[in-house]
């Protein structure tokens, strides 16, 4: 055999893919791999107590009564917080309507259309305030501007000062949505000869619709949760809803009301209300997800 045949039948050099747990980085990463585990695990433990205390403590009371009656009278055994599950539905209905058309709008002024104006600058940066801004503030804004003007609180004043909390999110988010269009699809259209708010409109505002439902969705579940500016707004009320001027029941303040109260059957109707309460937002979360998991 030649030296030329020698060579064409050795076989090449192959590193090897295995890897030893004693060398550096391997050794670095298995290291840093376990902390984040243990982490994740030390940061999920407040929450899965939580859920596991609302779960056996208000999972024994939930049932239709509770989620259908009136609250009960302070001795009153019995009754539920139904009232309460409808003016939340109803106080958040009404922020959304007026949230989620001004957020778009905001989000495609902030995106799309001006971007880098004067006028978006200040609009992003008093949205991005907003979004620190207390809670309580927003309620004592609506009660001085609204309630006192009205001469009563009322569930449309409570989806004002809602409102004014979910703006902030739907407006930054639907920014975030509109500016990952591909720039691509936006040259398309004005290559066509469409306007920028024809371009706005029709081709990135539909494109990003997925990326500014997730934020919609996020803003709601953050409403639900609210307390301090229905405090100011809506106030409370033991009986159904019969008009937006009026004072209306929701399901934090009752949660906030029977959780002080000396009375067993109120306590764990509180319970109950707060397992509600987080099935609520958690259904909203979840739909943020899947929603955003379809995002361009």
């Amino acid at each position: 055999m030649t030296v030329i045949e020698a060579d064409m039948n050795r076989k090449p050099d192959v590193p090897s893919l295995d890897h030893s747990f004693s060398d550096p980085r391997a050794l670095r990463n298995t290291i840093q791999t376990v902390l984040l585990w243990i982490v994740a695990l030390l940061a999920s433990v407040p929450l899965f107590s939580v859920l596991y205390m609302l779960i056996t403590r208000g999972g024994a009371r939930l049932g239709w009564e509770a989620i259908t009656a009136l609250p009960p009278a302070g001795l009153e055994m019995g009754g539920g917080f139904g009232n309460a599950i409808v003016g939340t539905v109803v106080m958040v209905g009404i922020g959304a309507l007026i949230s989620v058309p001004l957020g778009v709008l905001g989000g495609l002024l902030l995106g799309a259309i001006a971007p880098s104006s004067r006028m978006s600058d200040a609009v992003r940066f008093v949205a991005k305030v907003l979004t620190g801004f207390p809670s309580i503030l927003a309620g004592v804004f609506v009660y001085a501007w609204l309630v006192l003007g009205m001469g009563t609180y009322s569930a449309f004043a409570g989806g004002v000062a809602l409102a004014v909390r979910m703006i902030p999110t739907v407006m930054l988010t639907a920014e975030q949505a509109v500016r990952m269009v591909p720039q691509r699809m936006k040259d398309a259209a004005f290559g066509m000869g469409c306007t920028q708010t024809q371009v706005a409109l029709r081709v990135t505002l539909p494109t990003a619709m997925p990326g500014v439902l997730t934020g919609v969705m996020l803003a709601v579940a953050g409403a639900a949760g609210e307390s301090a500016p229905l405090l100011f707004t809506a106030l409370f009320s033991n009986y159904w809803i019969g008009s937006l001027t009026e004072p209306t029941a929701s399901l934090s303040i009752l949660i906030y009301n029977f959780s002080g109260m000396p009375f067993p059957n109120q306590i764990e109707l509180a319970w109950a209300a707060s397992l509600v309460l987080v099935l609520i937002v958690l259904v909203f979360n979840i739909l943020s997800r899947l929603i955003g998991a379809r995002r361009v």
